[in-house]
């Protein structure tokens, strides 16, 4: 049978019978089914041949360190591919496992062959085809030394950031030179301060009193500006000045001539007071005795590995030259420098006043002798970095059987003195005795610096004031303050290296410092002091 059928449709079907029985149309309905259940398979294999492909290809790869030829391995593992890939894991986790404890073969360097970037790791373990083990010893060893360099660099950024902190700018400089100058040419620059007129307000506790002690004409002079421009009875301040003899003329000379309406300002030296033997005697050997700290500790941080090892930032902040001026170690003996004075306020010369303080001097401090700002902005009982823990030796047995290691250290800065109930105290003796103490005990119960043995001598004598008044720190490398908070702190304490008279100065908090900086003064503009 012939089965005909039209090009042009079903229009015609012709169909014939050749006489050789019934098998003809069987024949013709297999060939049928077997084309149409042939597109199917095609199509799978069609989809299915890539990713078989690439699986192959993957399992080659995965298994060259477990067998001599690609071939073996790839005849292997698509037989046992499950099983391979688990002891792949296995063996690598035993090379991972094994590198970590041996520290000390990849720390010394035993590792043979040493790789100073990725792509020379690559290149040598495929071209000697290193075995798992060999890959993640020198893996290791590559990572460490990365560490090495990462951490190196940050140790030197860091110790180069604090030299920096340490200089005196040229623009400082020029400006003291500037003004001693101005001081031995004209008769205005050394006009009596203050004018005779104001003498009696030196010591009339009617006023409210500002103490400073300074060797930085420049950071007193936007201390002062801030104050007056944001206090509600700017008559009613009195500024003391207290300076060494290298820094009197300039400072003199500054605020002679620009004196402020209404306020009273007085520039003193220190070579100016007459004081009891008794207390020259005690302000040598205090001297003394901080002198030697801090070279106990330097010496200590020579022996260092500056490396690798070691808090430096920590290390750098408390061994700053500055933890030997006298200015700062003179706080103790303000009652002995204003002898006539019962309640001052102190303000460090780093600091910017952005609202009126007057009402500090009505605060009741209980009979205590410092009034100090304990907890940070961040909360209550919220201080980081400055906790006891962070300035004592609490390994002492005089520290840790006397002293919470983690109590908030008060802040020094902004304070309130009592300077009449301070007499009554034996603070000064006891700061004394506890310097003594110190040096008796190997120069080890406390970093250098002010504020340790301030902790000590005056332990119960701090009365707490508001966190709103003193927000310190705007000096460090992250001030993480809120712009809310800054702007409703009474005073912003520039504690820490970054001073904002400094070109590493922070420039978004250094603007606080800036807009009092009189930029038409001429001295200002002759030494190029941009604010």
């Amino acid at each position: 049978m012939k089965l005909y059928i039209s090009t042009k449709g079903l229009k015609k079907v012709t169909i014939s019978n050749s006489g050789k029985g019934s098998s003809a149309p069987a024949l013709a309905v297999r060939r049928l089914w077997s084309s149409r259940a042939l597109f199917p398979v095609v199509l799978v294999l069609g989809i299915l041949l890539p990713f078989l492909f690439l699986r192959a290809a993957f399992l080659v790869l995965e298994s060259s360190s477990f067998c001599s030829s690609s071939l073996d391995c790839m005849g292997w593992r698509l037989l046992s591919g499950s099983d391979a890939s688990l002891k792949f894991k296995e063996e690598l986790t035993r090379a991972l496992l094994e590198a970590k404890d041996g520290a000390s073969t990849v720390e010394s360097g035993g590792i043979e062959g040493s790789f100073d970037s990725f792509n020379e790791l690559v290149k040598e373990t495929t071209s000697k085809r290193h075995d798992i083990k060999a890959f993640a010893f020198n893996t290791k060893a590559l990572l460490l030394r990365m560490e090495r360099k990462v951490q190196s660099a940050r140790q030197r950024e860091s110790v180069y950031w604090h030299l920096a902190s340490r200089g005196v700018p040229k623009s400082l400089h020029c400006l003291c030179l500037r003004l001693a100058e101005e001081y031995a040419v004209n008769a205005e620059a050394r006009s009596r301060l203050p004018p005779p007129e104001y003498v009696s307000r030196l010591t009339d506790p009617s006023f409210h009193h500002v103490v400073m002690l300074t060797d930085n004409v420049l950071a007193a002079s936007v201390v002062i500006s801030s104050t007056v421009q944001n206090s509600a009875r700017p008559e009613k301040l009195v500024f003391h000045i207290v300076t060494d003899k290298k820094t009197y003329t300039p400072m003199h000379a500054w605020f002679a001539i620009n004196s402020i309406k209404s306020v009273v300002v007085e520039v003193k030296g220190l070579h100016q007071y007459d004081w009891s033997q008794e207390v020259n005697i005690g302000v040598k050997e205090m001297i003394d005795i901080h002198r030697l700290i801090w070279n106990h500790h330097y010496n200590n941080l020579k022996q260092e590995d500056f490396e690798y090892e070691g808090e430096y930032t920590r290390y750098l902040e408390v061994l700053s030259p500055s933890r030997l001026s006298i200015m700062n170690h003179l706080r103790i003996y303000i009652p002995e420098l204003f002898p006539d004075l019962n309640k001052i306020v102190f303000l460090d010369d780093d600091v910017v006043v952005q609202h009126d303080i007057s009402p500090l001097w009505e605060l009741d401090l209980n009979g205590k002798v410092v009034g100090a700002v304990f907890d940070s902005w961040c909360g209550q009982n919220c201080c980081p970095g400055r906790k006891y823990k962070d300035y004592l030796n609490f390994s002492h047995p005089e520290i840790s059987s006397n002293f919470d290691h983690d109590r908030c250290a008060w802040l020094y800065g902004v304070n309130v003195l009592n300077l009449e109930a301070w007499r009554k105290t034996n603070t000064t003796t006891s700061y004394l005795s506890w310097l003594k103490l110190n040096l008796n005990s190997g120069l080890a119960l406390w970093q250098p610096g002010v504020l340790p043995p301030a902790l000590l001598a005056l332990e119960g004598n701090v009365h707490p004031i508001d966190v709103s008044w003193h927000v310190a720190g705007l000096g460090h490398r992250s001030p993480e303050v809120s712009r809310e908070i800054l702007e409703a702190a009474a005073v912003v304490h520039f504690s820490g290296p970054a001073k904002p008279w400094l070109e590493i100065g922070f420039p978004e908090v250094r603007i606080l410092w800036d807009r009092h900086v009189n930029l038409s003064n001429k001295f200002i503009r002759k030494c190029k002091i941009m604010g």
